[in-house]
């Protein structure tokens, strides 16, 4: 028995070290980024969405995704943060494996996404 939970133990760790492809950020560290302008942060979630509301300063993956290069920072260590609607969506991937092809070297994760910010009671802005 003791065995089996260690090895459950062991999976679990190695589980969730490896959750993500990319570091995971905190919705009060996305806050304080979007409030400095210091970070580009990309909605994956979809125009539809993204009108009703998104992260103050987000920009529109769907929108710029032609153009992708053009809307991010010349400096390949600026912070680069992709989100999507929560926990269990996969959609981030897309613009953060966009920008790591691009050489980006700081690419994270809000895997709270829009759910969670929401949840947190943060403010989002909608799509003019």
């Amino acid at each position: 028995m003791k065995k089996l939970i260690a090895l459950l133990a062991t999976a679990f760790i190695a589980g969730t070290a490896f959750a993500g492809e990319f570091p995971d950020i905190s919705i009060a560290e996305v806050k304080k980024l979007a409030a400095s302008k210091k970070a580009t942060i990309i909605d994956v979630n979809g125009t539809e969405s993204f009108a009703k509301g998104h992260v103050p300063g987000a920009l529109n993956f769907e929108a710029i995704e032609a153009s992708f290069a053009k809307a991010l920072p010349a400096d390949k260590n600026a912070p680069i943060v992709a989100y999507c609607g929560g926990p269990q969506c996969k959609a981030y991937q897309s613009a953060a494996k966009a920008a790591e092809k691009l050489g980006y070297k700081n690419v994270k994760h809000m895997s709270a996404g829009l759910s969670g910010w929401n949840k947190a009671g943060e403010k989002t802005e909608k799509a003019n």
